[in-house]
C-alpha cells in the first residue's frame, strides 16, 4: 500500500475532511461513474443516504451540502466555497438539482436526502447514492469516507483494496522499525528517504513545487483567518478570535524571538486559531492530515518560518516529507479518522506529524524524529471526538492550538535526547488503534457523549 505525501496533504474546503471533502469526492466519483456507464442522460432521480457518523453530525459538518456539490460535478480542490450557500439555497427554492452541473433533476430535500442512524460494517462514515431512470434503478454504490478526504467504494471495501495505489517504492516501510532500519542501512535522513519514494510518482521539481503550493495554500488560509471577525456559522455563536489576537500581538513592544517561549507560543496559538476558524467557516483548507486537525501542522511550520533566522524553501519541503512519514504510519497501522478512533486519530496524528516535521528541519536524527512523533502521539491517546452541536468548533479550534504547542515541545524534548525512548512509536500507534476500538461510539464523532452533551450545562 503506497501512500504519497500528496495523499495526506490535499487542498479542499472546510469544515471536515471526512464529512465534507470525502462526501463531495464520493458524489463526484458517482457522477463520473454514471458518465463512464453512459447513463447520465437517463437519470431521472437521485437518492442520497447518509449513515452512521455522517448522519449524526453530517448537518453540522455540511455533509449534505457537500454531496449535492459533488453531484453537481464539483470537486473539493476546485470549488469556490463562497458560492456554495447561494447554490444550495437555489436548489432548495426550486427543488431542482443540476446533475453534473447541466442536467436538471427534481430533488426534494426531505424525500431525497435521507439521514439514517444505522452503522454499516466497514466504516461509520458511509453513504449510498442511488440513480434511478424511467425504468427503475440504473446504478447504486456505497462509499466510505475513511478520514483525511480518502474515499473507498463498496467494491474496494469488499476486496480489502483501499483507495490507494500499489506502486513499488524504493524504500517501502510499514513500521517505524522498518523506517529506521532503511535510514540506517542507506545512510538517509527521513526526508531524503521520503523524497526518493515520492519520485515514484513525480519528478523532484514537481514534488518540490507541489509542496510549496501546499505551503502557499496554508499561508493563504492563515491570512484569511486573520482578516475575518464576527461569529462562526452553525448557531453556537462562537466568536472568531484570531484577528483580535493578531492585532494585540502586533502591538507588543518586546520583539518576538524564538527563544522567547511565551511570546512565540502566542503566535503558534494565533496561527492554529486562524486556520481552524477559517475551516469552521467552510473556507479553503489543506487537509493535514484531516480538516479537524488542520491547524496544527501549519501553525508549527509558520512558527519555524517566522522565528528562525535563516529559512529556505528546502525547510518547507523537508518539513512536509518528515511529517508525511509519520502520517503514513498512522494511516497504515491505525486511523486518522475521528469517527473510527476518536480525536486521537486526528489531533493525535497531526501532533505527531508536526513534531516529526519540526524535528527534521531542526536537524534530528531519524531516531530523534520518531521519538518526537511518539511523544506527540502518546500524550493525545484516548482523546475523544465529541464536537458540540456536531460543529468543528468546540473543542476543536482550541484543541488545535494546544496540540501545536505540544508538538513543538515534543520536538524539543526529542532533540535533547538520543532517540531512545521507553515506549516505541510503533507501540503507541498500535495503542491508538486499540484504544479507538475500545472507545464507545458516542465519543467518535457522533456528538452523543462527552462535551457534546455537557455543554448545555455551562
Amino acid at each position: 500500500m503506497a501512500i504519497s505525501v500528496f495523499d495526506l496533504f490535499k487542498i479542499g474546503i472546510g469544515p471536515s475532511s471526512s464529512h465534507t471533502v470525502g462526501p463531495m469526492r464520493a458524489a463526484a466519483l458517482f457522477v463520473q461513474a454514471l458518465g463512464q456507464r453512459q447513463q447520465l442522460e437517463q437519470v431521472r432521480r437521485i437518492e442520497v443516504r447518509l449513515y452512521g457518523s455522517l448522519s449524526a453530525t453530517g448537518i453540522g459538518h455540511g455533509s449534505d451540502n457537500a454531496v449535492i456539490m459533488g453531484l453537481m460535478g464539483e470537486w473539493p480542490d476546485a470549488i469556490d466555497p463562497s458560492l456554495i450557500g447561494t447554490r444550495i439555497d437555489l436548489l432548495r427554492e426550486t427543488s431542482t438539482l443540476l446533475l453534473d452541473g447541466r442536467l436538471p433533476l427534481p430533488f426534494v430535500w426531505s424525500r431525497d436526502m435521507l439521514l439514517l442512524e444505522q452503522n454499516l460494517p466497514f466504516h461509520p462514515n458511509a453513504m449510498t447514492l442511488v440513480a434511478e431512470g424511467e425504468g427503475g434503478e440504473l446504478h447504486r454504490d456505497t462509499y466510505y469516507s475513511v478520514g483525511g478526504g480518502f474515499v473507498v467504494d463498496q467494491a474496494q471495501a469488499d476486496s480489502g483494496v483501499a483507495d490507494l495505489d500499489r506502486s513499488e517504492l524504493p524504500y517501502d516501510f510499514s513500521s517505524a522499525v522498518e523506517l529506521l532500519e532503511l535510514c540506517r542501512r542507506h545512510n538517509l535522513r527521513v526526508a531524503e528517504l521520503m523524497l526518493a519514494n515520492e519520485k515514484t510518482w513525480r519528478s523532484e521539481d514537481e514534488i518540490r513545487s507541489g509542496l510549496m503550493a501546499l505551503w502557499r495554500a496554508m499561508q493563504d488560509c492563515v491570512e484569511q483567518g486573520l482578516k475575518h471577525e464576527g461569529t462562526l456559522p452553525g448557531g453556537l455563536n462562537v466568536r472568531r478570535r484570531a484577528a483580535k489576537l493578531h492585532r494585540s500581538l502586533q502591538e507588543l513592544n518586546k520583539p518576538n524571538v524564538i527563544g522567547s517561549t511565551l511570546s512565540a507560543m502566542e503566535w503558534v496559538n494565533l496561527y492554529a486559531l486562524a486556520v481552524n476558524e477559517e475551516n469552521a467557516a467552510g473556507g479553503r483548507m489543506v487537509t493535514a492530515p484531516t480538516n479537524g486537525a488542520a491547524g496544527i501542522i501549519p501553525a508549527v511550520l509558520h512558527y519555524f518560518m517566522k522565528f528562525s533566522e535563516e529559512v529556505t524553501d528546502a525547510n518547507v519541503v523537508d518539513f512536509f516529507l518528515g511529517a508525511a512519514a509519520i502520517g503514513i504510519l498512522c494511516k497504515k497501522n491505525a486511523s486518522i479518522s475521528g469517527a473510527e478512533v476518536g480525536c486521537q486519530g486526528e489531533v493525535g496524528s497531526a501532533c505527531a506529524m508536526a513534531a516529526a516535521g519540526l524535528a527534521e528541519i531542526l536537524g534530528a536524527s531519524p531516531e530523534q524524529l520518531c521519538n518526537a512523533a511518539e511523544i506527540g502521539l502518546e500524550h493525545n491517546l484516548g482523546l475523544t471526538c465529541d464536537p458540540v452541536g456536531g460543529l468543528v468548533q468546540v473543542p476543536c479550534i482550541e484543541r488545535n492550538a494546544i496540540a501545536a504547542v505540544k508538538a513543538i515541545n515534543a520536538a524539543q524534548m526529542a532533540l535533547r535526547g538520543d532517540g531512545q525512548h521507553f515506549i516505541s512509536l510503533d507501540r503507541v500507534i498500535r495503542t491508538m488503534r486499540d484504544t479507538g476500538a475500545d472507545m464507545h461510539d458516542k465519543y467518535k464523532e457522533t456528538s452523543r457523549g462527552g462535551l457534546a452533551v455537557s455543554a448545555v450545562e455551562c
